[in-house]
């Protein structure tokens, strides 16, 4: 009679193997790491792609010359991975409860005539009406002091380029998507009931975003009137001033939206002459992760990206500068 002891069952050899780096492998080959790891390689490629086009750019053509590898690049680039990869997933369910309430309370007409409109004139419309959701939505988060918590993250960046584009809490990038998705889901030019509904969404945060690198770069050029048709960096860098004209240029894409609400701020050929928030955001990234559910703090912000003599210097010779300070203007 044999005296051995209970034999592994064959099929689950893995969960009772010895062997050092079996459990590892199979969190590997689960469904769960592989997703992830891949959303990862795909943001590293992204974010090669960007460097590649726009560090040469912002060294060829940089309104203020600053280093490009200072303190702040290592924030800027865990911000990137976070703004990339934790919407979408806090995103998904609010999503979700939008579209079943959409198509409970929209007329069945007005669906299904939507849903008969061409892939392309869903998208212009999807663009448009999300324009107008992104638009309110960025204002919002400027207007309501608990938003603004979240959303002075963004704003705290004292030196405008490419990469500020990711710098945004979790919070503040789901509620200005959702303000902006949400209008194109009840109007029915994006749904998850026809096969190229989810694509509408998809084209808006992808453009949306890959935009919001260009007109957050650290590039001289003014583009004449294509800037009253279009979000350019001349637009948007007013948009992060210190100075007087705040609170402007709310528009992602267009212009337009800020015309009118009456928020459009486009003096010819003048820039910004500083950037950022009065108050002092925590050092790490951690830090500053928490900083929207902490008490205030007013000290001023130190900066570590100045080209040593030139920052100032740069900053004086703006057009309608005086000492490197814009003087308050009324928009037009």
């Amino acid at each position: 009679m044999s005296i051995a002891g209970p034999q592994r069952p064959r099929d689950r050899h893995v969960l009772y193997s010895p062997r050092p780096g079996t459990f590892a492998a199979a969190l590997i080959d689960s469904h769960h790491l592989l997703p992830g790891l891949t959303s990862i390689a795909r943001q590293c490629a992204w974010l090669l792609l960007l460097a590649i086009v726009f560090v040469p750019l912002e060294r060829l053509f940089a309104l203020h010359p600053r280093k490009f590898f200072c303190k702040p690049l290592g924030q800027d680039v865990g911000y990137y991975f976070i703004s990339s990869l934790v919407p979408s997933l806090l995103l998904a369910l609010p999503l979700s409860m939008v579209a079943v309430g959409a198509h409970a309370l929209v007329p069945y007409r007005m669906q299904a005539a939507v849903a008969a409109w061409p892939l392309w004139q869903r998208i212009v419309v999807g663009f448009f009406v999300g324009e107008i959701g992104f638009y309110w939505g960025h204002r919002w988060v400027h207007q309501i002091s608990f938003l603004w918590r979240f959303h002075s993250v963004h704003h705290s960046a004292k030196h405008v380029y490419f990469l500020t584009s990711a710098r945004a809490h979790p919070v503040d990038n789901v509620f200005i998507r959702l303000c902006g998705l949400v209008p194109a889901y009840v109007f029915g030019v994006a749904s998850p009931l026809t096969p190229s509904g989810n694509l509408v969404p998809i084209m808006i945060v992808i453009v949306a975003t890959m935009w919001g690198f260009f007109i957050h770069s650290n590039v001289r050029w003014r583009l004449g009137p294509l800037e009253w048709l279009i979000a350019t960096p001349g637009f948007h860098h007013w948009h992060h001033t210190l100075g007087g004209e705040r609170d402007r240029n709310f528009a992602s894409m267009l212009p337009l939206m800020d015309w009118m609400f009456g928020t459009l701020h486009l003096p010819r050929n003048q820039w910004p002459a500083a950037y950022g928030i009065e108050a002092t955001l925590p050092p790490s990234l951690a830090g500053q992760l928490m900083y929207p559910l902490l008490p205030q703090r007013a000290d001023a912000a130190t900066s570590t990206c100045e080209v040593p003599g030139t920052a100032t210097d740069d900053a004086a010779k703006l057009p309608g500068t005086v000492n490197g300070l814009l003087p308050r203007t009324v928009s037009k």
